[in-house]
């Protein structure tokens, strides 16, 4: 029998989660009319998440997502690929590697984001809705690992390339 990881453990749990509360999400959104999403409610609750249960998950999340970017940015750097940004809009023949590199770093930051703000939603403001988790979470990750990735590239490629060769004779 094949060993279970806890990254299957992790997506398994999100995914039930996720299954168990998309009914309760769609009845609200043909009750209401409201998706919720990107409306000014939306934005008044993640400031609310700011000061509520949870908050330093904003900080957390953030760096740990910086510091999985950066360790990714030296390793392109190292392998000699473009900047992340870029090679994933300009440079097709890199895409699929960075994807997958970036999936396999980042994965289990994501489900847990997902899980937390789930959780925070359902501390700060008694209810939960699925499509801000599924957004904010993400975001929190996906933002600071892809400029950090990107930007570390650039660095690392520009400091060795300024770096002086000693000549001997």
């Amino acid at each position: 029998m094949a060993a279970v990881s806890r990254s299957w453990v992790l997506g398994g749990v999100v995914l039930a989660v996720l299954i168990g509360l998309t009914p309760r999400a769609l009845l609200r959104i043909v009750q209401t009319g409201d998706l919720y999403l990107f409306t000014n409610q939306f934005f008044n609750d993640i400031l609310a998440r700011l000061s509520g249960p949870g908050r330093l998950r904003f900080i957390i999340q953030p760096t740990v997502a910086i510091i999985l970017g950066v360790r990714g940015g030296m390793k392109d750097a190292g392998s000699g690929l473009p900047p992340f940004l870029w090679a994933l809009v300009f440079h097709k023949e890199h895409r699929r590697e960075l994807l997958r590199s970036t999936i396999i770093s980042v994965r289990n930051l994501v489900a847990i984001a997902i899980l937390l703000d789930v959780v925070s939603q359902f501390l700060i403001f008694k209810e939960i809705r699925l499509g801000a988790a599924l957004v904010v979470g993400p975001v929190l990750i996906g933002v600071p690992y892809a400029l950090s990735r990107a930007v570390t590239n650039r660095v690392w490629r520009w400091k060795t390339q300024r770096r002086p060769t000693v000549h001997v004779e």
